[in-house]
């Protein structure tokens, strides 16, 4: 008889349907397909190191696992969570041990980007040498993430979330063999569809709370009300400090500048559906107003400031309405980045240029000793001169040519801006001075 300390686990949905061969695989058909590159490899008869490079449940574990299947070859699997020098180092070992009895071995690291410098260091020799073939796997930027030397040896491949329509077609496929006695309307499986986000280990963990739920509830027809009753569906997949999280930010950024409001609208929510910190939105938002808009519209940054103020004293949900009404001002606003560059120019050059000194009319002279010495001595008071405006003076440092860093924009108030400083530069060439 057994008890609760001799019955075997019972493998998750996700588990049990996990792939077998190739042929069964749903997704990444840009790898996988007749003549693309992933398929070309397992055609090659020699495994090569590789790297699974994508967002969690799209099969990176699953290739891995086809791969030493194809290249009948013992399979080692490490995690970078909870792994070490010590457990690679047992891992050789038991290559070694595969290699003398004749048989070859892939080890694959899941989270690969979870190792330190070190840790992916001592795989290369072992890479090197051919002792194991290296497969690792994550949902970061290789590029940033993984040593070059261990990157150069292994061929990067881009997985993708799975579409509706193929995680459809994992849904027939599991209703043929484990939820057959359910039924899911439309609506029902465009729910969790959505929640599943291209998740496809998600989307059969959803399915197995199902089949739960609704064996506790007598039913065997499903539908989307009584899946958002009886599920708990948390918020979308959403990487907050990976390159979905920067990607996003960088879609609202450019919506914003592109002057979309809807794009700019559908970005935020993404991002805070997904639980990214309104904080953190709000102040990217704040940056956008200087960056993007600048003085062709002032009240932007004011709106931006008075956005993140708000949600300050209001906090979630009610305050994020401030920062979507700020998204769409920034978006229609007009727009300049001449502010921007001429800071990047006035910046970049005063780093390379030596230290000039004050002309002597603009020095500070509080003192009798200094007044004496001619410090502040010609120096026009601009309110004093007509238009308040001392036509012809310099307040560079002597022989610094004028930059011109500033170029104001023909549009919003940078347009009168920009009227402005010709009429000023008009006012100097009438006093003599060369501009």
């Amino acid at each position: 008889m057994t008890d609760l300390f001799t019955q075997a686990p019972v493998a998750p949905l996700a588990e049990l349907l996990r792939p077998q061969v190739l042929d069964d695989v749903i997704g990444q058909t840009h790898l996988l397909g007749d003549g693309k590159p992933l398929k070309l490899a397992f055609l090659s008869g020699k495994p090569n190191s590789m790297i699974f490079w994508g967002p969690p449940g799209v099969g990176k574990t699953t290739l891995a696992r086809l791969t030493a299947h194809a290249f009948a070859c013992e399979f080692i699997a490490l995690s970078a969570v909870f792994s070490g020098v010590k457990d690679i180092r047992a891992a050789m070992e038991q290559a070694q041990h595969n290699l003398a009895q004749g048989k070859r071995t892939i080890l694959f690291v899941d989270e690969i980007h979870r190792f330190n410098k070190s840790q992916q260091d001592a795989l290369l020799p072992y890479t090197e040498s051919g002792l194991v073939t290296f497969i690792g796997a994550t949902t970061e930027n290789p590029s940033f993430e993984v040593n070059s030397a261990l990157l150069s040896r292994a061929q990067v491949y881009v997985l993708k979330s799975l579409t509706d329509d193929e995680l459809k077609l994992l849904l027939t496929k599991v209703q043929k063999s484990a939820l057959s006695h359910l039924q899911f309307d439309e609506a029902a499986v465009n729910t969790i569809i959505s929640y599943a986000d291209g998740d496809a280990r998600r989307f059969l963990n959803l399915l197995e709370q199902c089949n739960a739920a609704a064996g506790a509830a007598g039913i065997t027809h499903i539908h989307a009300e009584f899946i958002q009753n009886a599920l708990a569906l948390n918020s979308r997949r959403f990487d907050k400090g990976g390159d979905n999280f920067y990607d996003q930010i960088s879609a609202l950024h450019k919506s914003v500048r592109g002057s979309n409001p809807d794009a700019a609208l559908y970005w935020l929510c993404r991002m805070l559906d997904g639980g990214a910190d309104p904080r953190y939105l709000s102040r990217r938002i704040v940056r956008m107003a200087w960056e993007d808009i600048g003085l062709a519209d002032p009240r932007a940054m004011q709106i931006a400031n008075d956005a993140a103020l708000t949600f300050e004293r209001l906090g979630s949900p009610e305050g994020e309405l401030a920062l979507g009404q700020a998204v769409i001002y920034l978006a229609v606003a007009a727009k300049s980045n001449a502010g921007y560059k001429a800071y990047n120019e006035a910046r970049a050059f005063v780093k390379q240029d030596k230290s000039r000194e004050v002309p002597v009319h603009l020095r500070n002279a509080p003192t009798k000793l200094m007044k004496e010495l001619g410090h502040g001595h010609e120096y026009r008071y601009a309110h004093d001169e007509p238009n308040a405006y001392a036509a012809g003076e310099t307040y560079l440092p002597d022989g610094m040519p004028e930059p011109t860093w500033y170029q104001p924009v023909p549009r919003g108030l940078e347009g009168k801006i920009g009227e402005k400083l010709a009429l000023l530069k008009k006012w100097d060439e009438e006093a003599g001075r060369s501009t």
